[in-house]
């Protein structure tokens, strides 16, 4: 297994991956290139996350995703600990936000994230279409942080 940083110019071979944990590409745009992204791969591409600087010291990870075929292996939990090893120092706190969904906000709180906050009416604000997750549409960003 082996984790690399994706260079800017290779980043938007990875758009048909990222466009399946964010499905608009104009609001990846937003963060694509301002963000560092990494990739997992084990022989080929399993896992690849962005993650932004939003100000010192307050990281978010913006889109994390595992090639469908190899969801439920672990390989979502090795990038991310990954990434809070990449980024930690003491002062440090990494964010990522979510829809409301159970099963996502577990997957989140095994690997060490609490909630913060919650964004009001995000999805609707910001897609131009009506978001879905396990059959629930998604309205509200749940925000989960870590301390890194």
């Amino acid at each position: 297994m082996n984790i690399v940083k994706v260079k800017d110019t290779d980043k938007t071979k990875y758009m048909e991956l990222l466009l399946i944990a964010d499905e608009q590409i104009s609001m990846i745009e937003k963060y694509l290139y301002r963000g560092d992204m990494f990739a997992l791969y084990d022989d080929d591409v399993r896992a690849i996350c962005v993650v932004t600087q939003e100000q010192p010291g307050i990281y978010e990870l913006k889109n994390i995703v595992t090639v469908p075929q190899y969801q439920r292996r672990g390989y979502g939990q090795t990038l991310i600990q990954f990434i809070v090893n990449y980024y930690k120092n003491s002062d440090n706190e990494l964010f990522v936000g979510t829809g409301d969904t159970p099963t996502i906000l577990r997957f989140y709180e095994r690997c060490g994230f609490v909630k913060s906050h919650v964004e009001k009416n995000f999805f609707i604000d910001n897609y131009d279409h009506p978001m879905y997750e396990d059959g629930h549409q998604l309205i509200d960003m749940v925000y989960l942080k870590r301390h890194l």
